[in-house]
C-alpha cells in the first residue's frame, strides 16, 4: 500500500516515514508549500538522504492568508498551524495517488493535531486511511528512536532550515510588518534530519 507522508525535514515526520516504511509501506515524502519560501528543497535534499520519493504540493497563497487572518485573531499560532495542517493532509487526501495519509503528530503534540471528527471526516470524503504512527508514543520514547536511526541537527525555529508550515507562516508575518515575536516564542526548537545511522 503506497502512503504519502507529510514532510517537513523533521525528525517526527522522518521517523514516521521509517517506522512506515519498515512495516511494508511504499511511501513518498509530501511536502506542502505556499509559494513563499522554497524551503521545500530542504526537505528534497532529507527525503534523499531517507532514500524516499519525494515530491512538492503546491497550495494557493491564500490557505496560508487565512491562517494568517486566525494568527492575528487569536494572537497565538496554535489554530492558524492546526488549520494549515488540516487543509494540507486533505488537499493530500484527495489525490488518487496513495491509499493513505500520514504525518510525524506524537501522542504529546497540541499543534499540529487533529480532531478525531476531522480524520474521520478526510477518511470517508476521500477513502483514504489517516496514518499518525508516533501517537502511540511519548517524548522520551520519541527521543531513542531519533537518536538510535538519524543524526538531527536542533536550534531555534528561525535558524533550522525545514519546510514546515511555521516557516511559511512566520515570513507572511515578516512581509505584513508585524513582529514575529508577538506570536510565535523567540526560543522555540526545532529539528531537521540531516544524516541517518547505518
Amino acid at each position: 500500500m503506497k502512503v504519502s507522508v507529510l514532510f517537513s525535514s523533521g525528525k517526527d515526520s522522518s521517523l514516521s516515514a521509517l517506522i512506515l516504511d519498515r512495516l511494508g509501506y511504499k511511501v513518498e515524502l509530501v511536502t506542502v508549500n505556499f509559494g513563499l519560501l522554497d524551503t521545500y528543497k530542504f526537505a528534497e535534499e532529507t527525503a534523499e538522504i531517507l532514500g524516499f520519493d519525494f515530491r512538492v504540493k503546491k497550495l494557493d497563497s491564500e490557505i496560508l492568508e487565512k491562517a494568517l487572518e486566525i494568527l492575528i485573531k487569536k494572537g497565538y499560532p496554535n489554530d492558524a498551524i492546526n488549520y494549515l495542517h488540516r487543509v494540507s493532509v486533505e488537499e493530500v487526501a484527495k489525490e488518487a495517488e496513495s491509499e493513505a495519509v500520514a504525518d510525524g503528530t506524537r501522542r504529546d503534540d497540541r499543534v499540529p493535531m487533529l480532531k478525531l471528527s476531522e480524520i474521520r471526516s478526510i477518511e470517508d470524503r476521500y477513502n483514504v486511511e489517516y496514518i499518525a504512527p508516533l501517537w502511540g508514543f511519548g517524548h522520551r520514547t520519541i527521543k531513542r528512536f531519533v537518536e538510535r536511526f538519524f543524526i538531527v541537527e536542533i536550534d531555534e525555529s528561525d535558524k533550522v532550515k525545514k519546510a514546515d508550515y511555521e516557516a511559511e507562516l512566520r515570513e507572511l508575518l515578516r512581509r505584513r510588518g508585524y513582529n514575529v515575536y508577538n506570536y510565535f516564542p523567540k526560543e522555540h526548537m526545532q529539528s531537521r534530519v540531516i544524516g541517518i545511522k547505518h
